[in-house]
Order: structure tokens, then C-alpha cells, then sequence
């Protein structure tokens, strides 16, 4: 009898011993991540530049987990209503945000008390950057980017630009422009590119900074001409035609971008997994080349570090834009 009670504490002692090491783990990392469904949030409607980027992302990282990723769009608010329920949810990595440029640093910029930190968030990858291109009515006679510089100080207060919505990328890129030629163009917010580009088209506005897999077909189409690109380099979909930097506006840089985060707080191996995939994902042709075929320009696999490289860099270049032209919206 003795034998089987030295034998029981021993196992009893031993599964105390392994009940008190799971206590110590974290506790997304007491089974292996993800053992469930992982659900993306995207800030923004379905069938959008975020949306598309959105799904290619739940595409791969649900084949690289197995497991599925369940896409669902949380548009308003400038990106806050998606980004609000992300920062709430359990940091275990299970719920995951497509973050804009809006939500990591425009929109703290803009707002007197923004309603979302982003520091309730781990940016985990800078995925792509979309750039825009000028695109004019074709009744404006300029031809490139410097005849319309010229031709909007030629006519002061009958120049108008088209924008998606105040405060987003497509406005601040024409608060850019303002400063850059020194001209002063009109602001018109509208909701949605669509309906922009409906006015640009119509002659209502004459000048707007879209995302060129939106105007391509109307560039293509001969509705309206495209002067220049804004990003660092032009995009294949358009090769003739220059960035806005090499068209005699040093700098001038004004881009869409988007990046995936997790709320913090994030076990340290959850957050490593996903930073792998993302680099993994970033590295692969499959997922690279539908989006570049898009106008998307895919970051290469940097993680972490990257993104907050990236992050820090345009918060420098917003903040001198929005206090320069006392930009806000509340």
C-alpha cells in the first residue's frame, strides 16, 4: 500500500507541477495559435483598394494557418468604427485590422481629441502603399504638372479638387499641392471616389488625386488625362506618365497605404507568427503580382521595425502639411 501511495503523490505532485507551469504561459499561447477562426477587420466597404488587399491578405494567411480568416467590413468614421472595435477586442490575435493611413496617423492629426490612440495597436506589417494619380477634367487645357501649377494661378478661386472625403489621403494630397506650386486650390469633399470622379468627369471640379486603379479606365477611356503620379516612382499601369516629384516638385509624395495590426497586448509568439506570414506573404509572386496588376505597390518583407519606420515618416510629413494649412476636423 505504501508503494501505490508514494506512486499517487508522486502524480500528484508531478500534475501540480505541469497545471502550475500552464499558469505561467500566456494565455494565447496555451494551445498553438490559431486553433480558431481568425476574423480581418476592414475599415472600409466592400469591393474598395482596402477590401481587395483585405481578402488577399485572409486568403494567404488562411492557407499558411489553416485555419479560416473571415473578412468583415466595418466602414465609417474615417476608418474609427473598425479601428474602435479591433482596439476592444481580446489581445489574442484573433482579431486583426486592416489599419489606413487614417487611423495610425491622419486621424490623430486631424482630430482635437481623436477617438482612437494608436497605441492601442501593434503594427505588425506595412503590407502596400496605393498610389494616386492627378487626374484632370479634359477641358483643362494643361498638359502636365506644371502647366496646371500655372494655369491654377492663373486663375485664382475657379480652380476646384475632388476629394473622397475630408481628411483622407486623396484631400491631403491636394493640400500638398497647394503648398508645393503655391496655389490655392478649392477642397469639395465628396462620398467616395465614385461620385468625385462622376463631378471631375462632368467638369463640375477640375482636378482630383485618385487612386489609379480607380481612374485608370476613365484615363484609358480618354474622360480624363492624367498629368502625374504621386508616389515615388510611376506605376507600370501608366509608364508614360511622370511622378509629380520629377515633374519640377522635389519631395511631393502622397500615397494610400495600408498595414496589419492587432490590438496590443498580443502574446509576443502570436505576434511573431503573424509577422512571419506577412513577410512570408510579401516575398511570394502569387500574392504580389495580382495586386501590383492592380497599381498597388507591395512593400518588400521588413515586419515590425519597417512599419514603424514607415509610420514615423509620414506622421513627419502630415503634421507639417495639416498645421501648415490649419487643417482639422472637429
Amino acid at each position: 500500500m505504501s508503494g501505490r501511495v508514494g506512486r499517487s503523490r508522486i502524480a500528484a505532485r508531478f500534475l501540480g507541477l505541469l497545471c502550475a507551469a500552464a499558469m505561467l504561459l500566456p494565455s494565447g499561447a496555451r494551445a498553438e495559435y490559431p486553433d480558431r477562426p481568425i476574423r480581418l477587420i476592414i475599415p472600409f466597404a466592400a469591393g474598395g483598394a482596402t477590401d481587395i488587399l483585405g481578402r488577399s491578405v485572409a486568403d494567404f494567411l488562411g492557407k499558411e494557418f489553416k485555419q479560416s480568416v473571415i473578412v468583415e467590413n466595418k466602414p465609417g468614421a474615417n476608418t474609427s468604427v473598425a479601428a474602435d472595435m479591433v482596439a476592444h477586442a481580446p489581445p489574442d490575435g484573433y482579431t486583426l485590422l486592416i489599419a489606413a493611413a487614417s487611423t495610425l496617423v491622419l486621424n490623430p492629426l486631424l482630430y482635437r481629441k481623436p477617438t482612437i490612440d494608436p497605441a492601442a495597436f501593434r503594427p505588425l506589417s506595412i503590407m502596400v502603399e496605393v498610389p494616386l494619380i492627378m487626374v484632370v477634367n479634359k477641358a483643362v487645357p494643361a498638359q502636365s504638372v506644371a502647366e496646371f501649377a500655372a494655369y491654377a494661378k492663373q486663375n485664382p478661386g475657379k480652380v476646384n479638387y475632388a476629394s473622397s472625403g475630408a481628411g483622407g489621403p486623396l484631400h491631403l494630397a491636394g493640400e500638398l499641392f497647394n503648398i508645393s506650386a503655391g496655389v490655392n486650390m478649392t477642397h469639395v469633399p465628396y462620398r467616395g471616389s465614385a461620385p468625385a470622379l462622376t463631378d471631375l468627369i462632368s467638369g463640375q471640379v477640375q482636378v482630383m488625386f485618385d487612386p489609379v486603379s480607380s481612374s485608370l479606365e476613365h484615363v484609358r477611356g480618354g474622360s480624363l488625362r492624367a498629368l502625374g503620379v504621386t508616389a515615388a516612382e510611376r506605376t507600370s499601369l501608366l509608364p508614360d506618365v511622370p511622378t509629380v516629384a520629377e515633374s519640377g516638385f522635389a519631395d511631393f509624395r502622397a500615397t494610400a497605404w495600408y498595414g496589419l495590426v492587432a490590438p496590443k497586448g498580443i502574446p509576443e509568439e502570436v505576434a511573431k507568427r503573424l509577422v512571419a506570414a506577412s513577410d512570408k506573404a510579401l516575398a511570394d509572386p502569387t500574392f504580389r503580382k495580382p495586386l501590383e496588376n492592380l497599381g498597388y505597390v507591395v512593400m518588400q518583407p521588413g515586419g515590425e521595425p519597417a512599419f514603424a519606420r514607415f509610420i514615423q515618416q509620414e506622421h513627419d510629413r502630415w503634421s507639417k502639411v495639416i498645421k501648415s494649412q490649419n487643417i482639422s476636423l472637429d
